[in-house]
């Protein structure tokens, strides 16, 4: 059975839960923000044919999903679906340096409305929340599930139903949070679902520090690309994300591809929905401007000016932080202004401002 929470926030999961059995609500604890869900997808439902049809359902149909699936499951003996390259054999159970072996283990799915207003809407973003995490951030908000790998280990049939799930809830989309280290696991599920009727946008929630070779492979499954571009220094991943210091070079490889993939984020007319794009979130660190305007900087120099870029100002000093006297305490206003300044002056047009 599956645990199926509505959250305010990322953390709520643990307090706030119903049961659903194969895609279908059974008795449990009714959280009155899920009725109000359900009632939504009732009454008004997810019109999906005002839409076009997302690529993948033609993956699945000509069988390339189960192609690339089947390159990369073997690639888990000696893994290397991340940068980290820690060659761990995760399918005879070992733990790669994520912490995830060969099992997809998943912390909740739900209709998530604490995302961008372009991808939330009215019946929320279809969120699955995977545990575990390459990027091992001192700073993570949800280190019990990033570092702590807190969850369920599911089948692929399970993580199918929940795709299946989210979409019968009238979710406008379908959103992996911190797929990286299950990608083989998320096209096999993919697959299944396509063909069971699976048609909603597919949102890529990541880090960023994603390889390019990695993300070719999604070339044509993911819709909405909506990755994380925490640093531009080398050193700050060096020391806040586990000796990450090439995030920088690939993370903007990675900005690059994605942005070749789907493009500029522009929401439908109509509904003020996205449907298709790169969406780039960038959490302004205390102490840590020059890093964000070098984000601003090469983000302005390298991709559309229009390109959507959610500037953010709620970093918290949560898990380890406050062993780093950098990053031990709040955003200031004035900094994150300065940030906003630096992003109007680069002649960004298509900012976001989210605190």
């Amino acid at each position: 059975m599956f645990n199926f929470a509505y959250m305010l926030t990322r953390r709520e999961f643990l307090n706030r839960s119903i049961v659903i059995t194969s895609g279908s609500l059974a008795a449990g604890t009714m959280n009155p923000f899920i009725v109000k869900s359900m009632d939504l997808s009732r009454e008004r439902g997810m019109d999906t044919t005002r839409f076009p049809e997302p690529s993948y359902l033609r993956l699945a149909e000509n069988g390339e999903l189960e192609k690339r699936w089947k390159a990369l499951w073997p690639r888990m003996a000696s893994c290397d679906l991340c940068p980290r390259d820690c060659k761990k054999n995760r399918l005879r159970g070992i733990k790669g340096t994520c912490g995830a072996d060969a099992n997809v283990r998943i912390a909740s799915f739900h209709p998530h409305f604490g995302e961008e207003k372009e991808l939330v809407g009215t019946n929320g973003s279809g969120t699955i929340f995977l545990s575990n995490c390459a990027m091992r951030c001192v700073f993570c908000i949800n280190h019990d599930i990033s570092h702590g790998g807190a969850g369920t280990n599911r089948t692929i049939r399970e993580f199918a139903d929940m795709m299946l799930a989210v979409q019968k809830l009238g979710c406008h989309n379908l959103n992996f949070v911190t797929p990286t280290q299950y990608l083989p696991h998320i096209l096999r599920a993919l697959e299944i679902a396509a063909k069971e009727g699976l048609r909603i946008p597919v949102v890529y929630n990541t880090h960023g520090w994603e390889k390019q070779e990695m993300l070719e492979m999604l070339d044509g499954v993911v819709d909405i690309y909506l990755p994380d571009f925490k640093y531009a220094e080398p050193a700050m991943g060096s020391i806040y994300s586990a000796g990450a210091e090439t995030y920088p070079e690939i993370a903007k490889n990675a900005l690059l591809e994605m942005h070749r993939q789907t493009g500029v984020a522009i929401p439908d007319p109509e509904t003020g929905l996205m449907q298709r794009g790169l969406m780039i979130r960038h959490l302004v660190m205390p102490n840590h401007i020059d890093n964000s305007k070098k984000v601003i900087g090469w983000i302005a120099d390298n991709l559309p000016k229009n390109t959507y870029v959610n500037i953010m100002s709620q970093y918290t000093p949560s898990y380890r932080a406050a062993r780093y006297p950098d990053i031990s305490r709040k955003l200031t206003r004035q900094e994150y202004n300065t940030v906003i300044s630096t992003a109007k002056s680069a002649g960004l047009t298509n900012i976001r401002l989210q605190g």
